[in-house]
């Protein structure tokens, strides 16, 4: 079944509002790994506009000594200042995206060809056992692009599901855009790579989703999921959402 990660980053973005410390980030992630949610991801950026530094380090701790079956899962461009916050943080899986430091959010997936070079190295240095790398992936990747994915040392792609989230009021363009993700998704598992997907994927939209592509391993939300928590509350927008992903 296709596990839930709860992406932390609007939680830490409305405490950021305050020079207050909440709503909680450690807080938060107790109540949707208490509801069932497998793990907690965050994209720390270099201006901190969401997700801190000291955020990182404080679940890491918390999963030590609280959750010890709990991922954590950092994303973000693979700067040296990235890469030497993994080596310290030292979580589950790491998510490369291709962003540019001023983006307000991932928009697309990365040129796995041109970037070949580039992602090697990368995973050569954050390769160690029991973590994952994976990749950020567009939902039309080429079976090429895919290959150099793999050659490059990934674990796993994750499907940028943002173009589908944004077919919100197209019904006939998400049915193109989940044709897309499904292709994808069948060429990355058959060259052996796992697959997450993450961006803008909310209970209205799942369950399609969760039908039409094959072979997920893991969903990451963190918009939707926490714009029904305001209706809601966490612990019960982590259950409707585990409740889609049948688990």
């Amino acid at each position: 079944m296709t596990k839930l990660s709860v992406n932390l980053n609007a939680v830490a973005q409305l405490r950021n509002r305050r020079n207050l410390p909440w709503p909680s980030v450690t807080g938060m992630a107790r109540i949707v790994l208490d509801a069932g949610a497998v793990g907690v991801t965050v994209h720390p950026r270099p201006d901190e506009r969401h997700i801190r530094r000291s955020d990182v380090f404080d679940l890491v701790n918390l999963l030590r000594a609280e959750y010890p079956q709990a991922e954590l899962n950092i994303e973000g461009y693979p700067t040296q200042a990235f890469l030497e916050l993994v080596a310290a943080a030292n979580p589950h899986q790491v998510t490369l995206v291709p962003d540019a430091p001023e983006q307000a959010t991932s928009d697309h997936g990365w040129d796995f060809v041109a970037h070949k070079a580039l992602l090697s190295d990368v995973v050569a240095q954050l390769a160690t056992p029991g973590r994952r790398v994976a990749m950020f992936c567009d939902p039309d990747a080429s079976g090429a692009a895919l290959e150099a994915a793999k050659a490059a040392g990934a674990d796993r792609v994750e499907l940028y599901t943002g173009p589908y989230g944004a077919c919100y009021d197209n019904s006939e363009a998400a049915v193109s855009a989940l044709a897309d993700l499904a292709e994808t998704a069948h060429a990355a598992h058959a060259l052996g790579l796992g697959i997450n997907a993450g961006h803008d994927l909310t209970l209205a939209n799942l369950p399609a989703f969760q039908s039409t592509v094959p072979f997920v391993d893991e969903v990451s939300i963190g918009h939707g999921i926490t714009a029904d928590a305001l209706i809601s509350g966490f612990a019960e927008a982590v259950r409707k959402y585990l409740g889609v992903l049948g688990r």
